[in-house]
């Protein structure tokens, strides 16, 4: 009885010292990443709302291609579509930052939601087609509005006061981040987030199980717009500025390319990628230029088609070693971290 007892006791400390460490572990890493913000001044701090409005990317297309295996190659539409709505309450209405974020937020929904029901009776390449089409349509047509879009001139989204600095803006962003974090986490944690992972692994199989695979479909397109307008929206009063250039299909490709790096159903995975892409065009020219010692084969002009080229090979090494992406190599991690939770 009393080895009984001294073994309980033994595993309740290794419990108790389990999670202490867990706890000191995240905190580090949390003050690790806060450090850029806090000592890099308003340069990182630019940084760091880019890379949160791209992890915000990222999650949208996560839930629409992760979560229900419908493929998007024209979301620089829903993005666009919420950053020029954005700019528009802002600087036509009058609306405060929030409302004019909202407003964004649900253009872009209502924009998916019309795209979904379009492609619910196609599948694989030709939803892509479908959507790849579309987000070419609005590059010539919806995003040179002048009325709505400002044309060539583009469309202006001032800060309110209290958000015109680039660190309060950058808190802003993480926020934002966090909220959408947090609702794809309960959406996984739901019926409704069994049922689309039902409908990602086969339609039919789920339909024979009462799910209602149009609906849920329908439902994916509209939540991954909403978190797509809504990163548009920050976009806009990131940038101050917004023009259709800013939405051309390269840059869709990019935000699904950094989607299936990061690994698709991986939220960790899909953040750290994101972030990564979006830094590295920034970091990389200015970090090869202070070089002390220059290759002969580098130059200025070499130093901009690097990061391209670099998503390439990255993507061709996830493919080929890594299908799960960036998040199945952090899966043991996460595991330890969470103590077997969900990532």
């Amino acid at each position: 009885m009393a080895t009984a007892t001294m073994t309980f006791a033994r595993v309740k400390v290794q419990r108790r010292f389990g999670l202490l460490l867990r706890v000191t572990i995240i905190v580090a890493l949390l003050a690790l990443a806060s450090l850029p913000l806090v000592l890099g001044g308003d340069v990182w701090a630019q940084r760091i709302s880019r890379a949160a409005i791209y992890a915000i990317i990222g999650l949208s297309i996560n839930t629409l291609t992760g979560h229900a295996g419908q493929i998007s190659l024209g979301h620089q539409a829903f993005v666009g579509i919420g950053a020029f709505t954005a700019a528009f309450a802002a600087t036509r209405i009058g609306l405060p930052l929030g409302f004019g974020l909202a407003a964004g937020a649900l253009a872009g929904m209502a924009t998916a939601a019309i795209v979904g029901m379009v492609a619910l009776r196609v599948t694989g390449l030709y939803l892509a087609l479908v959507t790849l089409a579309f987000g070419l349509t609005a590059e010539t047509t919806i995003f040179n509005w002048r009325e709505f879009t400002g044309g060539g001139a583009g469309a202006f989204a001032p800060r309110p006061e209290i958000l015109s600095g680039d660190r309060a803006f950058a808190l802003l962003c993480l926020g934002v981040l966090a909220l959408v974090l947090y609702a794809d986490w309960r959406l996984v944690s739901t019926k409704a987030g069994r049922a689309l992972a039902a409908v990602r692994n086969d339609e039919r199989i789920a339909s024979t199980l009462g799910i209602n695979t149009t609906g849920y479909k329908l439902a994916a397109f509209s939540l991954s717009g909403l978190a797509a307008g809504l990163a548009g929206g920050l976009f806009a009063h990131w940038n101050q500025i917004v023009q259709a250039m800013d939405f051309e299909f390269q840059v869709a490709l990019v935000w699904v390319l950094m989607t299936v790096v990061g690994g698709l159903r991986s939220r960790l995975g899909v953040v750290l990628a994101s972030a990564f892409f979006a830094l590295l065009p920034l970091t990389l020219p200015n970090f090869l230029a202070g070089l002390p010692w220059q290759p002969p084969f580098l130059n200025e002009a070499v130093y901009h088609v690097l990061p391209p080229f670099i998503v390439v090979v990255m993507l061709l090494v996830v493919l080929r070693f890594f299908p799960g992406g960036l998040g199945q190599l952090l899966r043991p991690a996460t595991r330890w971290l969470t103590k077997g939770g969900k990532r």
